[in-house]
C-alpha cells in the first residue's frame, strides 16, 4: 500500500497506535501524552518524506497533517471543554486544506455531483443521529464539522485518473470521525478507540502517501 521510503514512518505511526492501545487497555492514560503525538508527528514525518514541499498539493496536504497533529493533542484531554472545542476546530481546518488540495487535481462533475448526493445523504443521517446528544454549543460547531468533511470526502472521489488512495484515505478520515463522535457525545468507551484510533492514522498515511503521484 505505501512506498518503500514511508516504511520508517509508517512502521513508528502504527506502532506507536499500536502501544497506546495497550496502555490504554490496562487504564495507563498518561502514556497518550507521548505516543499519540509521536504517531502524528509519524505521518507528518510521510508527508514529508513523500516530498510534501515539492509541490503546491503536497504543501496543502503538510497544512492539513500539522493541524490534524494539533487536534491530536487537543483531543487528548477528556470531556468536552474547551480544548476540546480547539481540536475540532483544528481537525475542521485540517479537513479544509485537505480539500483545497484534492481541489488542485482535475475533478469530474458527474462523479462530484454524485459524491454531493451520497454525502448528503450521509450528512442528515448521521446529525441526525447526534443530534439528540448535541447541547446547543456543540450543534452549530458539529454542523459545520459534518459539512467541511463531506466536502473533503466529495472533492476526493471527484477527481479522475489520480491514485486510489486519495479518496480511500478521506473516506477512512470521515469514518474515524464517528468513533471520535460516537466516545465524546453518545457512549464513551474503548471500543471506540480501539477500532477508531487505527482507521484514523491508516488515513493519515494513506493522505501523506498520496504526495508521491503530484511531483
Amino acid at each position: 500500500m505505501f512506498p518503500q521510503v514511508l516504511t520508517l514512518p509508517v512502521a513508528l505511526c502504527l506502532g506507536s497506535v499500536a502501544l497506546l492501545l495497550v496502555f490504554e487497555r490496562q487504564g495507563i492514560k498518561r502514556a497518550e501524552w507521548l505516543l499519540k503525538p509521536l504517531a502524528a508527528l509519524a505521518f507528518i514525518w510521510a508527508g514529508l518524506a513523500s516530498g510534501a514541499l515539492e509541490s503546491d498539493y503536497g504543501v496543502w496536504i503538510l497544512v492539513g497533517l500539522v493541524l490534524c497533529m494539533a487536534g491530536d493533542v487537543l483531543l487528548i484531554p477528556p470531556g468536552q471543554g474547551p480544548a476540546f472545542l480547539g481540536g475540532m476546530l483544528a481537525f475542521l481546518l485540517g479537513h479544509l486544506a485537505y480539500a483545497v488540495g484534492f481541489w488542485q487535481w482535475p475533478l469530474d462533475a458527474g462523479r462530484l455531483l454524485g459524491a454531493i448526493v451520497a454525502m448528503a445523504i450521509v450528512a442528515f443521517v448521521v446529525l441526525r443521529w447526534l443530534w439528540p446528544y448535541l447541547d446547543k454549543a456543540f450543534r452549530v460547531a458539529v454542523v459545520a464539522y459534518v459539512v467541511v468533511i463531506s466536502l473533503m470526502v466529495c472533492i476526493a472521489f471527484a477527481i479522475s485518473e489520480v491514485n486510489w488512495l486519495i479518496p480511500a484515505g478521506a473516506l477512512a478520515f470521515a469514518v474515524s470521525d464517528l468513533a471520535v463522535a460516537r466516545n465524546r457525545f453518545v457512549a464513551p468507551g474503548f471500543g471506540n478507540r480501539l477500532w477508531g484510533l487505527p482507521l484514523y492514522f491508516i488515513s493519515q498515511l494513506m493522505i501523506a502517501a498520496t504526495v508521491t503521484v503530484a511531483h
